[in-house]
């Protein structure tokens, strides 16, 4: 639930000022399909996110907050920077924080500095960018430790049937590490689709999809790929 914002507006930057905020509210089915391996995933996100150019380049950050019936269980963030690299270059310099708290503990902090490569079609219904990241993770509580990544990321967002709908997402590609210190391929994906009544109100649905990204709670499951979708609204402030 992240990042979708961004893709819509970075391109745009080019030409004109943007800022765009707004706030979601995700019902997750993951914990009724997967009822052993996902036993304790949150059924509620609430995710707010928001965008803002300048003549530098352009801020983006979005907060995931998952929600029980009795706690608030965690909040993940990422906040990212970007540099243009030239007046209509379509390339800049890209630097991002990930990391976050959760009611037992916290997220695995990493930093991450690199490239991307942003466009868009003629009339801005369709923006897209590619980014290249070097992925520092550090030692952020017990049984983790510090090590070295790479990460290939793709967001996309584009508009159809007289902007009544959109289709956004984003794909990201990782090197993580097992518990023995091997590493692996992590791929998430998180493709939302959604119709839009007016300008600030929509109704969609976000299909995450994911190898070696969640956790499996299940000592008898050896799963690593998951699909967990979610029935959402959305306020575009």
């Amino acid at each position: 639930m992240k990042r979708i914002l961004w893709a819509a507006c970075l391109a745009v930057t080019a030409v004109l000022t943007a800022q765009a905020q707004d706030v979601q509210l995700h019902y997750d089915f993951g914990r009724n399909i997967y009822t052993g391996e996902e036993a304790g995933r949150a059924k509620v996100t609430v995710t707010l996110e928001q965008f803002k150019a300048d003549k530098w380049g352009s801020w983006y950050y979005f907060v995931d907050v998952d929600l029980s019936s009795h706690f608030t269980e965690s909040a993940y963030t990422e906040i990212s920077r970007e540099f243009n690299l030239g007046q209509q270059s379509p390339f800049a310099a890209h630097v991002e924080y990930d990391g976050g708290l959760s009611r037992n503990g916290s997220f695995q902090q990493s930093a991450l500095v690199g490239a991307a490569w942003n466009g868009h079609n003629a009339d801005f219904s369709t923006t897209y960018s590619v980014q290249l990241l070097y992925k520092q993770y550090f030692k952020s509580y017990d049984n983790t430790h510090s090590y070295a990544s790479a990460q290939l990321t793709g967001v996309w967002s584009t508009t159809f049937a007289n902007r009544r709908c959109t289709f956004s997402g984003f794909i990201d590609l990782w090197r993580g590490e097992r518990p023995n210190g091997h590493g692996q391929l992590v791929v998430l994906t998180e493709p939302q689709l959604w119709y839009n009544f007016n300008e600030h109100f929509s109704l969609g649905t976000e299909w995450e999809l994911s190898s070696n990204f969640v956790y499996n709670v299940d000592p008898g499951s050896d799963r690593t790929f998951f699909f967990n979708p979610t029935l959402a609204v959305k306020w575009n402030f």
